[in-house]
């Protein structure tokens, strides 16, 4: 037996302009986010262009889906959108590092809870990268069990 795919089942009107509704937010939002990472400089290094980067690429992938929502597309969006997940978790614990870095400089004498609030203050951003994990569940609920995605069996 092969596994084919069947071109994309009806499915309920109301959960179609949910997917819809959903694929704007992350539209939009990667727009948003992009404007601020730019607005705010945030490129001088490799990791700092990595949100960048992968911003451009959801939009690329956010299109795609609006276009032309095939399996492969989909799974495409849905790795873009695992990453940005990733890269949300990696920059929250990049900004906090960098805080706590700077926290010790400015106070040797300062350890446990105290840095870590400290840092979770400090002048970057901690939770910031957290929007982009946040973009990366949103898309990865519009794909969830997206008709494009279903299989039969011959």
């Amino acid at each position: 037996m092969s596994e084919t795919h069947l071109p994309s089942a009806p499915e309920p009107e109301a959960l179609s302009v949910l997917r819809r509704i959903l694929l704007a937010v992350v539209l939009v939002g990667i727009v948003g986010l992009a404007a601020e990472l730019l607005l705010l400089e945030h490129y001088e290094d490799v990791w700092q262009w990595t949100p960048l980067a992968l911003l451009a690429i959801g939009l690329v992938a956010g299109g795609a889906v609006a276009l032309r929502p095939g399996r492969g597309v989909l799974r495409a969006f849905r790795a873009v959108m695992a990453m940005y997940i990733v890269a949300g978790a990696v920059g929250a614990y990049l900004h906090l590092q960098g805080n706590a870095e700077f926290e010790r400089e400015s106070d040797p004498a300062l350890t446990g809870t105290a840095l870590f609030w400290e840092s979770l203050r400090g002048a970057t951003p901690a939770l910031a990268p957290g929007s982009l994990a946040q973009l990366g569940l949103v898309g990865l609920a519009l794909a969830y069990r997206h008709p494009a995605l279903r299989r039969t069996q011959n």
